[in-house]
């Protein structure tokens, strides 16, 4: 169970591999790998967002998502996740979140990738602000599923 909170663009097909070949040491053991990618979008709330600033609380995040996939562990029979999330200055169509999960089965790699996207999404401290042609903005609330 990894979690990486990063400052830098990321190429989350890239990321799964390497993860892979360096800390699943299972192959054969596997039988399902879920994964999520969350992309920035160029449209929030009827207007055109030409970037996004992310911040999130240094230790809190980390200690919130690692206490997610401690949930998930626990609810499914999963061998392994890896969450990756970025923060600073995004651009659209660059990769936000990267969420994967590893399992014997698809039915515990699909709920349990579904549990920790949702968790996040509504949950974790990451705070966002939107660059508009007319100014910037905070975003109050996600998007629902």
């Amino acid at each position: 169970m990894t979690v990486h909170i990063i400052n830098a663009p990321f190429d989350p097909w890239q990321e799964v591999a390497n993860y892979q070949q360096a800390y699943l040491k299972r192959a054969g053991r596997f039988g399902a790998t879920a994964c999520f990618i969350g992309t920035m979008r160029d449209f929030n709330e009827g207007e055109n967002v030409q970037a996004m600033e992310l911040e999130h609380y240094p230790g809190m995040t980390e200690k919130y998502l690692g206490k997610l996939t401690e949930e998930a562990r626990r609810q499914w029979p999963i061998l392994d996740s890896l969450i990756i999330h970025r923060y600073g200055h995004l651009q659209p169509n660059e990769p936000i979140v990267l969420v994967v999960v590893w399992s014997a089965h698809r039915a515990a790699a699909f709920k349990a990738c579904y549990y920790l996207v949702e968790e996040l999404k509504a949950n974790a401290p990451f705070w966002k602000k939107e660059t508009l042609a007319t100014g910037t903005r905070w975003v109050e609330s996600n998007t629902s599923s």
